[in-house]
């Protein structure tokens, strides 16, 4: 029986599990030369959620961290969590986006690819392995295991028999919700190794507390390769920790041949990042071991936290636990895991807050049902179905989601324009178009102002006066205020900088507080800020903490202008919060009297967007 083979999670899923993927790369660098030393089958570096982190929180380049990470790490492959055709995004790209991502990502550095895709749905995955087999990578097919009426022992191998087909290297049982037991894994493994014969790779996350029995019952059950993370970034909604695997099998003939003293000298390096961010350990609650119960993820759960923490109602999150199992099944089952797990997860926090279920949906969840993530694993509701889609026609199960999406890499790079550098800056944009424009706006004019002190300056390096990180910040606050271009100048010396001209302009919407005239009421409603409204205009208030936005995507025109008629039900703008788009929709049928926001506004809970004049019911007097 050869020896147990461990994967590192500590810098992508132990950091995204337990810190937010908040850790920049500079807490990275030092330690991974050692790691390096260590013998780890690989490093689990890239991917899932760190790429759109790298953007929206750390001001990093994705790429540029990947190269990074590699250079420090020479004998070590470095792995990577592909969300299937979705990549690490939340949305499906095309064939084209897809196959230059994966081959973008090997070439900078990754040579194991784990592909997982929400629905277990193989279409969704096609053509990653196409990607991955074409530039000579590892391609690790990943089971998102769950449990439901839907999923059983024959349905994964079954599917695990769909990623053999497509040229998988190693097959990954992905337990994101710490939802395995040991015997469950033990018979999961040898049915796995009996019926599908590739190594078995187990991912179980601690949550509940039972990951090291899973890993051990795996081991003697033939597992190949196991999951595991340095102790300060393990435990709770990660994973075990390393030490704690190596030590018991030491002895064993499953022994991992680790250095148990090498691996501890990295976690007191790994201990004093911790400490030093005032970043929290992984623990496991009660609510954590109710996961048998509720099966919601521990990354979700502290997701659900946070969303709650954002709409100031922390106090109801048992109703939201509670919520959850009712949505999933409502919708056929899919596994809890991105993008399912938000999606699925933010519709339970919309029930629970709205007190109206299912008079809240987001985008990605109408999608979802319509077919356009994939095939549901179980039976959707028809009831729910017919509420949320309307007229709306489902996709045909014949057709693949992926197929529909035809972007080429052409048309996403004269998007961007001369802001991107590399086939990596139009890849970025691609799959995060605000973010990546917003990056790259910003570091252009930081080159811009270097070339500027370098080419227009008096005198040497040693001799200038001009502070370049004054004029950075000055140029910071420039852009934020929409100023076009800012002058510095300072005994002699005058620099000029405009800001950068491709960067698009906001979305026209309708001015704050858009009014259009109405007939006078016989009453008025009391002042709401500082104005007299008809008494039977009603008011449509955020249901939630987000940004207002008043058209379905950059560039398009406003779903509704101030005198429009709409419909019940009808959409009236979107809220964007919690990574997905919902749309806010009338009431009753009626006329738009007055938009009281600019587009990309953040609102509060209860902020009001509009008012509608209702329109008389038939034979009213």
């Amino acid at each position: 029986m050869p020896r147990l083979q461990i994967m590192d999670t500590t810098i992508r899923d132990g950091q995204q599990s337990l810190w937010a993927t908040r850790m920049p790369i500079g807490d990275m660098l030092p330690i991974l030369p050692k790691m390096d030393r260590v013998g780890y089958w690989a490093i689990e570096a890239w991917g899932g959620a760190t790429f759109d982190s790298c953007l929206r929180f750390l001001d990093e380049n994705p790429w540029e961290r990947l190269r990074a990470i590699k250079a420090n790490t020479p004998n070590t492959p470095l792995s990577m969590l592909s969300r299937g055709q979705n990549l690490v995004g939340y949305k499906h790209y095309s064939k084209e986006i897809v196959d230059r991502f994966i081959k973008a990502a090997h070439r900078n550095g990754i040579e194991v690819f784990r592909v997982f895709d929400a629905l277990n749905d193989i279409r969704n995955v096609v053509d990653n392995a196409e990607a991955i087999k074409e530039c000579g990578a590892h391609f690790e097919g990943s089971i998102s295991y769950t449990i439901s009426p839907v999923h059983t022992l024959d349905s994964f191998l079954e599917y695990g028999q769909q990623l053999k087909d497509l040229g998988a290297d190693s097959i990954a049982i992905k337990d994101m919700a710490g939802m395995l037991t040991p015997y469950r894994t033990e018979r999961m493994v040898k049915a796995f190794n009996a019926e599908i014969g590739l190594p078995v790779h187990v991912h179980s996350h601690y949550v509940g507390g039972m990951a090291p029995a899973n890993i051990i019952k795996a081991a003697e059950a033939g597992a190949a390769i196991a999951d595991t993370a340095h102790a300060p970034l393990a435990f709770g909604n990660s994973h075990p920790a390393v030490e704690m695997i190596v030590a018991a099998f030491q002895e064993s003939r499953y022994d991992t041949g680790l250095d148990l003293d090498l691996l501890f000298e990295i976690s007191e390096y790994w201990e004093q990042v911790r400490q030093r961010g005032h970043y929290k350990r992984g623990h496991s609650s009660l609510m954590h071991m109710k996961v048998y119960s509720h099966q919601v993820p521990g990354g979700m759960m502290s997701n659900l936290v946070s969303q709650l923490e954002t709409q100031k109602a922390k106090h109801r999150l048992p109703e939201v636990m509670a919520e959850i199992p009712k949505v999933r099944a409502e919708v056929g089952y899919p596994p809890l895991v991105t993008p399912m797990s938000q999606i699925v997860g933010t519709q339970a926090v919309f029930n629970v807050l709205t007190g109206k279920r299912w008079s809240v949906v987001s985008k990605e969840m109408k999608d979802y049902i319509l077919g356009y993530y994939g095939k549901a694993p179980g039976r959707i509701d028809p009831e729910i179905a017919a509420k949320v889609l309307g007229d709306a026609t489902p996709l045909p199960a014949d057709v693949a989601p992926g197929s529909l999406v035809t972007t080429t890499f052409d048309e996403v790079a004269a998007e961007i324009g001369d802001l991107a550098r590399t086939e990596e800056d139009v890849l970025m944009y691609a799959l995060f178009p605000n973010e990546a424009r917003t990056y790259l706006s910003k570091h252009r004019t930081s080159e811009r102002v270097d070339f500027l002190l370098e080419n227009e300056s008096s005198g040497t390096k040693e001799d200038d006066y001009v502070d370049i990180n004054q004029i950075r910040e000055l140029v910071k606050v420039a852009e934020e205020s929409g100023v076009g271009e800012i002058v510095v100048e300072e005994e002699g010396i005058r620099i000029a900088i405009r800001m950068p001209g491709s960067v698009a302009a906001p979305v026209a919407a309708a001015p704050a507080a858009q009014v259009a005239p109405a007939a006078a009421p016989a009453t008025a409603a009391p002042a709401e800020g500082g104005k007299e409204r008809p008494a039977n205009w009603y008011a449509v208030k955020a249901p939630m903490v987000g940004t207002f936005y008043a058209s379905p995507a950059p560039g398009e025109p406003p779903f509704v202008q101030v005198g429009d008629e709409v419909a019940a039900n009808e959409t009236l703008c979107i809220v964007e919060a919690m990574k997905l788009m919902n749309e806010i929709t009338a009431d009753e049928m009626g006329t738009v009297r007055e938009i009281c926001l600019e587009d990309a506004t953040p609102v509060e809970y209860g902020t009001v967007l509009f008012y509608i004049e209702p329109h008389a019911s038939e034979g009213a007097e």
